[in-house]
């Protein structure tokens, strides 16, 4: 089975913090989008910590707010693995801009968090595909890119639009050689892109005197 670009589940966390391995569910959107009909969900959690500020700052969800208006944490993050694998089992491609983050908070929370079906990562594929083009590669600037609208950057339901129009773009247009590979080739073609071009990121921080050992060569989940 090759990536089929019209049924899709885009999804994306907002969270406590930026690294994976400590970070707690904010807010989690699920965006299922099969031909024209799309269905999108967001859920707001109560993290049951106190929200950094700097996290507070980047999605805009102070604890009050979380305390007051967000469902049970872990409520929340049962759905989300919950309407993942069911997308799976159906046969959708799981999309995630940056997946080794989001994907790794889900293993960190649950434990035993496992990847079952196929993933598509247009944070990774443009890496890859486009790697000497100069920029940032944040969601923000890649929308750029492609000509996609962002709309409200850091709110969990628009960066999963987002995401799912970038991905729609680089395989309907930009590399349509993508729509060829089976389900297994893209995970392989993603997996060993991601390791090259992270290795090669942590020979340069060696080079420079810099500790590379923090550079994460795992995808689509980090390494513990």
């Amino acid at each position: 089975m090759t990536f089929d670009a019209s049924r899709m589940l885009s999804f994306d966390l907002e969270t406590t913090s930026a690294n994976p391995h400590e970070a707690r569910i904010v807010t989690s959107a699920l965006v299922r989008i099969e031909g024209s009909h799309v269905d999108a969900r967001e859920t707001l959690a109560d993290p049951g910590i106190e929200i950094p500020e700097a996290a507070a700052k980047v999605h805009g969800i102070s604890t009050e707010k979380a305390r007051a208006e967000g469902r049970p944490h872990d409520e929340v993050l049962k759905e989300t693995v919950e309407t993942i694998k069911k997308a799976w089992d159906e046969g959708l491609t799981l999309i995630v801009y940056n997946a080794a983050y989001d994907l790794t908070v889900l293993r960190q929370l649950t434990g035993d968090f496992t990847v079952t079906g196929p993933v598509f990562d247009p944070f990774v594929v443009d890496k890859i595909k486009d790697k000497y083009r100069k920029g940032k590669r944040n969601l923000g600037d890649v929308c750029k890119e492609y000509g996609v609208e962002l709309g409200n950057a850091h709110e969990a339901t628009s960066d999963a639009f987002a995401a799912a129009r970038i991905a729609w773009k680089q395989v309907r247009q930009r590399w349509p050689e993508l729509a060829q590979m089976s389900e297994g080739e893209l995970m392989e073609f993603q997996a060993v892109g991601y390791y090259e071009i992270q290795e090669s990121l942590k020979r340069y921080f060696e080079a420079q005197g810099k500790d590379g050992s923090q550079v994460n060569t795992s995808w689509p989940l980090q390494s513990s």
